[in-house]
């Protein structure tokens, strides 16, 4: 059974995880398009971390980032350092952390949930994920800028 539970993205096994993460979105992207956060940015106080385990092993991660946005009513937040692990894609992990991640938001009284992912196809099964629960692309929010190389998108919880 997959286990979704708060971790810390210094734990060794989960750091390996970002550290690989971090070394795909740079072998992918150009450098000024890498918006993923390491392990020591994901511990901040903003951020709430997960990760899916099966008896232990580690399967994928997961963050919700609270947003700063006086202009809207409401809390806003962003999924960051969404992650499978090589040997655990195909299991549907992705989804359940993304259904994880979402229901924590609604018991939070996120109004909306944004992202950033990549335009690469290296990305394409990521949009895809998000545009099957519901995302729908959204013009750059908190501080992004346009980006050829950066495909945003929001759902409205």
């Amino acid at each position: 059974m997959i286990i979704i539970g708060r971790d810390d993205p210094a734990r060794e096994d989960v750091y390996q995880l970002l550290s690989e993460h971090l070394a795909d979105m740079f072998a992918t992207s150009p450098a000024e398009s890498v918006h993923a956060l390491d392990h020591s940015a994901l511990s901040g106080p903003s951020i709430s971390f997960w990760t899916a385990r099966e008896d232990g092993e580690l399967l994928g991660c997961g963050a919700l980032k609270l947003l700063d946005s006086p202009q809207h009513a409401g809390k806003l937040g962003e999924i960051k350092s969404m992650r499978t692990a090589a040997g655990a894609r195909g299991r549907g992990v992705a989804t359940l952390m993304l259904n994880h991640i979402l229901e924590e938001a609604r018991g939070r009284n996120f109004a909306h949930i944004y992202l950033e992912t990549g335009t690469e196809e290296y990305f394409a099964p990521a949009r895809r994920l998000y545009a099957r629960n519901g995302f729908t692309p959204c013009p750059p929010f908190a501080g992004y800028v346009p980006d050829p190389n950066s495909v945003f998108m929001e759902l409205r919880l």
